[in-house]
């Protein structure tokens, strides 16, 4: 007989802000299955503190534990979406992966082979970064199971750019990469939040040739998050679809603490409720990166991510529960 799931530490017990260094004072691995042998952990968070693929401001390998002391206060019920990520499947928290720091090629195949091998019992992760060079290793491994992959980027840059400095693999240039290893499903991969100055038009005429469409985030402006939502899930449709979110998709107000920002960004609201627009969708895995607590303050950056962790958490236990289409504001806005 299955087990209830084991959830966070009991907040009765334990003041949030004493309790374990966990995303969301969730579970060890090794607490779950000792207490669930044999039963299936369905999510499962990795912190992989690398940031050696940084080109301007580092520090995004000190992200992991930023989101996670971040997390303490997250709360097992998500009002948005009338979901109960931590209750409606099990998750846990595996800890930090540690990667070489000097040698980007040994760090990429790294986290590949720990990816392949962290999800052969059918669990999704939750990466959290790190800098976005992480992407890459994490497509490998997924387009394994799962063959061509929709690629949903919220960021505020295309990560598309070839070499820098004649380097091939750095935090700009992940999806470049995936795309020429036909890992990416070109006809449904978008980039979300995309500004800010480029090197030259073309850029944009690259990453069209390489598989993406672009939603900028003055769509948001101009437009609605509804719109946006509505225009990510026609293009997704029902591929295969890993959320890539880099924490400077939101502007420098909502999220200071990251590598590379740049004005005019999103809000946290318009980003949460982008995520929330994909419940019922086939999200089959996510990351979190670019969050540098350097330059944060009052966890800000740190709050950002840690929400967005868990509305990514809220989306795989909605489908856990059998939920297949957007509920609460965002299913209203969409006539769900």
């Amino acid at each position: 007989m299955t087990s209830q799931p084991l959830g966070p530490a009991d907040y009765s017990k334990t003041p949030r802000y004493a309790g374990p260094p966990t995303f969301g004072l969730l579970p060890r691995i090794d607490e779950v299955e000792a207490e669930r042998p044999g039963e299936k952990i369905d999510v499962k968070v990795i912190g992989i503190p690398f940031d050696a693929g940084v080109s301007y401001r580092p520090g995004a390998r000190f992200g992991p534990a930023h989101i996670r002391q971040s997390s303490k206060l997250l709360r097992p019920y998500n009002q948005a979406t009338n979901v109960h990520p931590f209750t409606w499947q099990q998750v846990a928290d595996c800890g930090d992966l540690g990667v070489n720091p000097f040698n980007i090629e040994e760090a990429i195949a790294t986290v590949e082979a720990n990816a392949d091998a962290m999800r052969a019992d059918g669990a999704k992760l939750l990466t959290l970064g790190g800098d976005h060079t992480l992407a890459l290793p994490n497509l490998r491994s997924l387009h394994k199971t799962h063959g061509k992959i929709a690629v949903l980027h919220f960021d505020a840059h295309l990560d598309t750019w070839d070499t820098y400095f004649g380097a091939p693999y750095t935090h700009g240039t992940p999806f470049r990469r995936a795309s020429e290893e036909g890992l990416i499903d070109m006809t449904a991969s978008m980039h979300i939040g995309i500004r800010g100055p480029l090197y030259g038009q073309k850029d944009l005429e690259d990453d069209e040739v390489l598989g993406f469409q672009i939603i900028r985030s003055d769509d948001y402006q101009f437009t609605s998050v509804a719109d946006v939502v509505a225009r990510m899930r026609k293009r997704l449709g029902d591929a295969p679809v890993y959320l890539s979110v880099d924490i400077d998709v939101l502007d420098p107000a909502a999220a200071p603490g990251t590598g590379t920002p740049e004005a005019g960004g999103m809000t946290s609201r318009e980003l949460l409720n982008s995520i929330r627009g994909l419940q019922g969708l086939n999200v089959v895995g996510a990351e979190i990166v670019e969050v540098a607590p350097a330059y944060d303050h009052a966890e800000v950056t740190g709050l950002a991510a840690a929400h967005v962790g868990y509305e990514v958490l809220s989306l795989w236990a909605a489908e856990n529960n059998g939920v297949t289409a957007p509920s609460g504001p965002a299913g209203d806005a969409l006539g769900a």
